[in-house]
C-alpha cells in the first residue's frame, strides 16, 4: 500500500504479473512516471481481473481488484477513490477486452460513480463501429476530461466516425525504452547467433500475428541467404490459451516441419522481461510486424523495435502506415508471403540501405522514450488539474560512467557519435578544465577513487598544454598541439578557465595534497601566462572567479587588487552597452552568459563593492527575462546569437548555457536567499529533464551522458564532453 506519496494519480488497468500489453503499457508509463515525480505525485493501480478465479501476486502498488463482469467492483472501485483524498485524478487505460461483455459496459459503472477527473486513453479505435460500441466509447467519453490516443489516425476516426471533439482529444505516441544505439552485428554472442542474419516477431503470440505467412516466405529467402534465422518470442496470450489452447503454435510448427525449416525459425515460448527482449532487439536485423488486422491502433512490439532501431517490415494496419515509410522499412499487403520475401531480399541485398533504416528509425523514436511520453502525459493533466504542476522532477542518480568512458590516459576527448567517444578531433584544454571542476565536486559529495583517478589526468592533460609558449587549446588525439587552431582562434577564455579549475582546487579542503599541490603550481606558472590584461569579457570572468578562489586561499593583497581592477573592467563593458531595454555586458546575448554576472557576485563576496551586487543582479535578472518563457527554460540558442536590437534565437540550445544559468542562480541565491533565484534555478536544471521548447529529456539516465542539444525540431543525439560536463556540474549544483 502507499505510504509516502503526497499525492497520487490512481490507474484503471490490467497489471503484472497478468500477462497482457496493456499491462506491459501501464507498468512503463507509471514507472517512467515514479521515476520522474514519485513521491511528490506517486501513481497507485486498480487492477483488472479475468475472472474471480484468476489471482495475481501483484506489488504494493495495487490496493484494488476488479473482475471484469463484476458489476458491484467497479462501483466500490469508484467509492475507494472518491474516499481517498491522496488520488486526485484516475487514468483509465481503456481496451475492449478488459472491461467485460458487451464492448465493456461495465466500465461505464465506474465512471458513473466516480466523483474525481477522469481521463483515458483508447488504446484500441474501430471504424465502422456497431452501435453498441458506440455508445460505450461516446459516454467514455462524457466521463472524461480528456481522451488520449496514440496515432493521427485513431483522432480522426474519433472525430469523423464518434462526433468526439477534437480539441478534447490528445495524441501521445506509444512509449519505447531507451537503450543506446547499436547497428546489429553478425557477431550475435548473447543469443549464440553469431554469424546468422536474424529476422524476428516477438509479443503474446495469437491467430492474429500473421507469423505462418513469414515462414511461407522463408524457404526462397533462405535459398539466397542460408544464414537468415526467424525468431518467434512470445508466449501464447492467456485469452488464445483459454480458448483455444496451443493450436495456432501447433499449426506454425507444423508448417516449419512441413517447409523443411526447423533449422530456420525458433519458438520462444516464454513471457520475456523487457531486458531480455530488448536483448532480442539488438540482436535482430529486421523485424516483422505482421497484424492481419487492418484496423489495428497500435502496436506496442513494432514501437519496440523502432526504438531499438530496427528497420521494419509490416503490414498496412493504422500504426504501420503512419509510421513505416520508406525511410524505415517497407509495408506489404496483408498475407503475402511474395511480398514479405521481396521486402526482405530488398533489404539484405543492400546492407547500407539496412543501417541507413536502422539509424533511421532509431533517431526518430527519441520523442517516445517512456519518460519523454510520461511527461507528455503530464502536461496535458496538469490542464485538467493545474495543482499538479511538473515543475518539481526527481534528479537522476549521480553517475562518472560516461565521463570516464570519454576519458583515456590522456584526457577527455572533446566528442563522440552518439555514445562512442571520436577520437578525430582530439582534444581540448577547455574540456579537460570543466571536467576537473566537476569531477573533484563530485569527489566532495562522493568521496571515490575513480573521481581522484580523472582528476589526476584532467591536471596532466593542463599541464602538457601549458608547455609549450603561450596560450593553447586544441590538442590534436596523437597529443601534439594543433597550431592552425590555436593561432586562428581567440584562446583567453579556454586559458582562464583552465585557471578558475586549477584555482577552485587548490583551494577546496576535501582533496588529497598531491592534487592540490599541483593545481597550485599550475595556477602560478598558468597566471605567468597572461602577459597582457584580458580583454574578452568570458575570460575576464573565469579569472575574476579564479582570483577568488585564490583569494580564499592566499588573503594576498595583490589578487584583491587584481579582482578589482576586472571588476572595474566588466563594469566599464555594462555601462558601454546599456540602454533601457539592455543591461548587458555586450551587444549580444552569446554563449555561457551567466559567467558574467556570476562572476560580478563572487566579486562583491570578497569585496564588498555594493556596484558589483547591484549590477550583477541587474544583468542576470536581464539574462533571466530572455531565458524563460512562464516556467520553462528556454536558453539562449547558439544557431544565431541575440543581438541588440534583433529578434532572440531559440535554436540551437546547449546544456553549457543552462549549466552557467544554473550556477550563476545558485549564487545569487546563496547571497540573498530569495526563493524566486532558487524556483528558477530548479526550473533551469530541469531543462536537462524535457522542461524545454521540445518537452523532451536531454539527459540519458543510462549512459549518464548528455545529448549535445535541442534543435528546432529533434535532439542532437551525440554525447560529447562539454554537454555531458555540462549537466553534471549543473547537477552538482542541484
Amino acid at each position: 500500500m502507499r505510504k509516502n506519496n503526497e499525492t497520487a494519480i490512481a490507474y484503471l488497468s490490467t497489471f503484472p504479473p497478468r500477462e497482457c500489453g496493456i499491462a506491459t503499457f501501464t507498468t512503463d508509463l507509471t514507472e517512467a512516471f515514479d521515476n520522474l515525480f514519485a513521491p511528490r505525485i506517486g501513481s497507485e493501480i486498480i487492477a483488472m481481473n479475468q475472472d474471480n478465479l484468476s489471482k495475481y501476486d501483484y506489488s504494493k502498488k495495487v490496493i484494488f481488484q476488479i473482475c471484469q463482469d463484476n458489476k458491484q467492483d467497479y462501483i466500490k472501485a469508484a467509492s475507494i477513490i472518491n474516499g481517498d483524498t491522496k488520488i486526485k485524478l484516475t487514468h483509465i487505460e481503456h481496451e475492449f477486452g478488459i472491461y467485460g461483455k458487451d464492448f465493456g459496459v461495465n466500465l461505464l459503472y465506474f465512471i458513473r460513480e466516480s466523483k474525481k477527473p477522469i481521463v483515458t486513453t483508447l488504446h484500441t479505435i474501430l471504424p465502422n463501429p456497431p452501435a453498441e460500441m458506440k455508445k460505450v466509447v461516446k459516454e467514455i467519453n462524457d466521463g472524461s476530461q480528456l481522451i488520449f490516443v496514440m496515432t493521427e489516425t485513431s483522432k480522426r476516426i474519433l472525430i469523423n466516425e464518434y462526433q468526439i471533439s477534437e480539441q478534447k482529444i490528445k495524441v501521445i505516441p506509444h512509449g519505447i525504452h531507451h537503450s543506446s544505439f547499436s547497428p546489429c552485428l553478425r557477431d550475435k554472442r548473447n543469443l549464440k547467433l553469431n554469424n546468422k542474419i536474424v529476422l524476428s516477431t516477438f509479443g503474446l503470440l495469437g491467430p492474429g500475428k500473421g507469423i505462418e505467412y513469414a515462414i511461407e516466405a522463408l524457404p526462397n529467402i533462405i535459398k539466397k541467404y542460408p544464414e537468415v534465422t526467424y525468431l518467434i518470442i512470445g508466449a501464447t496470450h492467456p485469452v488464445v490459451i483459454k480458448n483455444e489452447g496451443e493450436i495456432y503454435r501447433k499449426k506454425l510448427m507444423e508448417k516449419v516441419i512441413e517447409l523443411k525449416l526447423e533449422n530456420y525459425v525458433h519458438f520462444y515460448n516464454e513471457y520475456f522481461s523487457k531486458d531480455k527482449l530488448l536483448d532480442f532487439l539488438k540482436e535482430t536485423d529486421i523485424y516483422l510486424s505482421l497484424s492481419l488486422d487492418p484496423n489495428q491502433a497500435v502496436s506496442g512490439t513494432l514501437s519496440y523495435a523502432l526504438g531499438a532501431g530496427r528497420p521494419v517490415i509490416s503490414t498496412a494496419f493504422a500504426q504501420a502506415k503512419e509510421d513505416i515509410t520508406d525511410e524505415v522499412g517497407y509495408l506489404v499487403d496483408f498475407r503475402s508471403p511474395i511480398q514479405i520475401e521481396k521486402a526482405v531480399l530488398k533489404l539484405l541485398d543492400d546492407p547500407k540501405r539496412l543501417e541507413q533504416m536502422s539509424k533511421n528509425a532509431y533517431f526518430r523514436t527519441r520523442n517516445m522514450v517512456w519518460q519523454n511520453v510520461a511527461l507528455s502525459y503530464m502536461r496535458e493533466i496538469m490542464n485538467v488539474l493545474p495543482e499538479l504542476n511538473d515543475k518539481d522532477r526527481n534528479s537522476p542518480k549521480l553517475k562518472l560512467e560516461y565521463m570516464a568512458k570519454l576519458t583515456n590516459s590522456f584526457g577527455i576527448l572533446q566528442f563522440a557519435e552518439l555514445t562512442e567517444p571520436n577520437p578525430k578531433f582530439g582534444y581540448t584544454l577547455d574540456d579537460n578544465a570543466r571536467a576537473l571542476i566537476a569531477v573533484c565536486r563530485y569527489h566532495k559529495k562522493i568521496k571515490d577513487a575513480e573521481s581522484l583517478k580523472l582528476a589526476r589526468i584532467y591536471l596532466e592533460f593542463i599541464s602538457h598544454a601549458y608547455k609549450q609558449t603561450g596560450l593553447n587549446n586544441y590538442i590534436n588525439y596523437d597529443q601534439t598541439f594543433n597550431e592552425e587552431l590555436n593561432k586562428k582562434e581567440n584562446l583567453e577564455d579556454s586559458h582562464s578557465r583552465s585557471l578558475q579549475a586549477l584555482a577552485e582546487v587548490a583551494a577546496a579542503d576535501n582533496l588529497p595534497a598531491d592534487i592540490k599541490v599541483k593545481a597550485s603550481e599550475l595556477f602560478a606558472l598558468g597566471r605567468r601566462k597572461i602577459t597582457k590584461p584580458l580583454t574578452s569579457p568570458r575570460a575576464v570572468s573565469y579569472y575574476i572567479i579564479a582570483l577568488c578562489h585564490w583569494h580564499d586561499k592566499t588573503y594576498l593583497k595583490e589578487i584583491r587588487e587584481e579582482i578589482n581592477y576586472y571588476s572595474e573592467y566588466l563594469i566599464k563593458l555594462y555601462h558601454a552597452n546599456e540602454t533601457e531595454n539592455w543591461q548587458w555586458f555586450e551587444d549580444m546575448l552569446a554563449y555561457s552568459n551567466g559567467i558574467m554576472p556570476e562572476a560580478l557576485l563572487f566579486a562583491y563576496r570578497i569585496t564588498g563593492n555594493q556596484k558589483n551586487f547591484n549590477i550583477a543582479k541587474t544583468t542576470l535578472d536581464f539574462l533571466i527575462s530572455h531565458s524563460f518563457k512562464d516556467t520553462i527554460c528556454i536558453p539562449i540558442g547558439q544557431k544565431k546569437w541575440f543581438k541588440k536590437g534583433s529578434d532572440r534565437t531559440y535554436f540551437d540550445q546547449q546544456p553549457e548555457e543552462v549549466s552557467s544559468l544554473v550556477s550563476a542562480l545558485c549564487t545569487i541565491h546563496s547571497i540573498t536567499k530569495d526563493y524566486h533565484y532558487y524556483e528558477l534555478m530548479f526550473l533551469a536544471f530541469n531543462w536537462f529533464l524535457g522542461n524545454n521548447l521540445l518537452g523532451q529529456i536531454i539527459y540519458d539516465q543510462e549512459t549518464g551522458g548528455c545529448y549535445d542539444g535541442i534543435q528546432e525540431k529533434n535532439i542532437n543525439l551525440n554525447q560529447g564532453a562539454e554537454s555531458t560536463i555540462s549537466y553534471l556540474t549543473a547537477r552538482l549544483i542541484i
